[in-house]
């Protein structure tokens, strides 16, 4: 920091003192004074100097009481303790306080620049320190979003123009195509990033919830609200909420999230007090929302809105190239994890698993590679994905071999046919009811909860 930048603010009720630190610092700092304790709090929140010079020992409001007040301030301030009343405790109360140093009177005024120039090379260093923490956890997370393909590397540099942007971003792809990452990118990459990152799946939570989840709610707002809840949105004031599956909100939901949008501003459930709050929205679907639009199930205004700057993650299957950097990347993570000894893939199952269709995406992949890494066979493992949507054959086995003697075992046999009609039986519901969660599973008689489980569980999607 150049001195010639550095605002330094005096509070001492002895003039002199003032004056002495003016003459002899006046040449290399912008210097300002208060005659009180009070005086220095109102001109610390006008002037926003870079440090404070303060005085322990003040009528009035004492010198501790002023340290506290100025640490309990939004902008971030350096105090040194300025007293000729040197006690260990008024040391040790100060540290404590926040304060960065501890100069007793009397004093050399070269004495003093030295402890400032310390101090602001410390401030220096510290920030320095914060803003490389900022950018380490950036890049681990950018790191996530494996590919170099053409497709990921222009998605990576649109992350990187609109992330600090107060754009609202749709993030478009099929089930296990990366959304959350790109969500929590865009989050890390932006200012806000020391803010809260909130994550509502819409699809997940009961409609008759999801206003209380998203709003909050206020004491006796229905039954069961014994006391007022913050939502989603408040808990993610100067941050990021992330709404997954937003293609899934009921429409009586979507003019409050309008107006959210609009206007920053919405009302509790139960509540009459409007809140108002400063949060990046970002959204995620793998639904069709212009056919959405056709069937009047989500509102043109809001999906103009959202759509704002939109990013369409591809499904694996069409992205191939970075298959191999996937394969790897997973292995590498899990082996440290489990605690194993790391073993390449064999060529023949990086073919098979290179030309496999990966309906569940890279969900499915990592999943699958997690399964190889912890039960040390590949043949086991890709001989659980026989049959699913893209063909693949497992590599050979030995006859007598766990893998065959699986393929004879009538349980195991029965219990995988079961689990294909299940499969077909809850494809089927969904599209018969527009993928209605809600509806498909009255319609097959089953719960809410249990649907759910069974999509992930069978890796359904559109």
């Amino acid at each position: 920091m150049d001195k010639e930048k550095v605002k330094i603010l005096i509070i001492d009720d002895d003039p002199k003192v003032s004056w002495i630190l003016s003459e002899g610092l006046g040449d290399s700092y912008d210097i300002v004074s208060a005659k009180d304790g009070l005086e220095g709090i109102q001109m610390v929140s006008k002037t926003s100097p870079n440090l404070v010079l303060l005085d322990i020992k003040m009528p009035g409001m004492e010198g501790l009481e002023v340290l506290e007040k100025i640490k309990s301030m939004d902008r971030p301030t350096e105090v040194i303790m300025l007293s000729g009343h040197g006690e260990t405790k008024n040391v040790v109360e100060s540290i404590k306080k926040g304060a960065s140093e501890f100069i007793n009177k009397p004093f050399d005024v070269k004495e003093v620049e030295i402890h400032i120039q310390n101090v602001l090379e410390k401030n220096r260093l510290r920030q320095e320190l914060e803003k490389l923490r900022g950018e380490l956890k950036a890049k681990s997370q950018y790191d996530q979003l494996i590919g170099d393909g053409p497709g990921m590397l222009q998605i990576k540099a649109v992350i990187e123009q609109v992330a600090d942007s107060e754009l609202t971003v749709l993030i478009r792809g099929e089930s296990g195509t990366g959304k959350e990452i790109v969500a929590r990118m865009l989050h890390n990459l932006s200012s806000r990033k020391g803010g809260p990152f909130a994550k509502v799946n819409c699809a997940a939570i009961p409609r008759e919830l999801l206003e209380a989840e998203l709003f909050g709610h206020e004491k006796g707002a229905f039954t069961g609200a014994h006391k007022a809840k913050q939502g989603r949105f408040e808990l993610a004031d100067k941050g990021t909420i992330f709404l997954d599956e937003i293609g899934d909100m009921p429409l009586e939901l979507q003019s409050k999230l309008l107006q959210v949008l609009e206007q920053y501003e919405f009302m509790r459930v139960g509540g009459v007090k409007t809140i108002k709050v400063d949060t990046r929205i970002v959204c995620a679907t793998n639904r069709d929302l212009e056919k959405a639009l056709k069937d009047a199930t989500i509102r043109e205004d809001l999906f103009y809105r959202l759509n704002e700057v939109a990013i369409n993650l591809p499904p694996l299957r069409d992205r191939r190239e970075d298959i191999p950097l996937l394969i790897e990347h997973f292995l590498q993570k899990y082996y440290p994890i489990y605690n194993k000894e790391y073993r390449p893939l064999s060529p023949r199952a990086q073919e098979l698993l290179q030309n496999f269709d990966w309906p569940g995406n890279v969900r499915q992949l990592e999943n699958i590679i997690k399964q190889i890494v912890v039960r040390e066979d590949e043949n086991l493992v890709l001989d659980t994905i026989k049959g699913q949507r893209g063909e693949l054959t497992p590599a050979p086995v030995l006859a007598g071999s766990h893998s065959d003697q699986n393929a004879f075992s009538l349980k195991k046999r029965v219990g995988a046919a079961i689990a294909t009609e299940e499969k077909t039986l809850i494809s089927d519901a969904l599209t018969k009811t527009n993928w209605n969660r809600r509806k498909a599973a009255q319609l097959l008689d089953i719960s809410y909860r249990s649907l759910l489980y069974k999509i992930k569980e069978y890796q359904i999607g559109q």
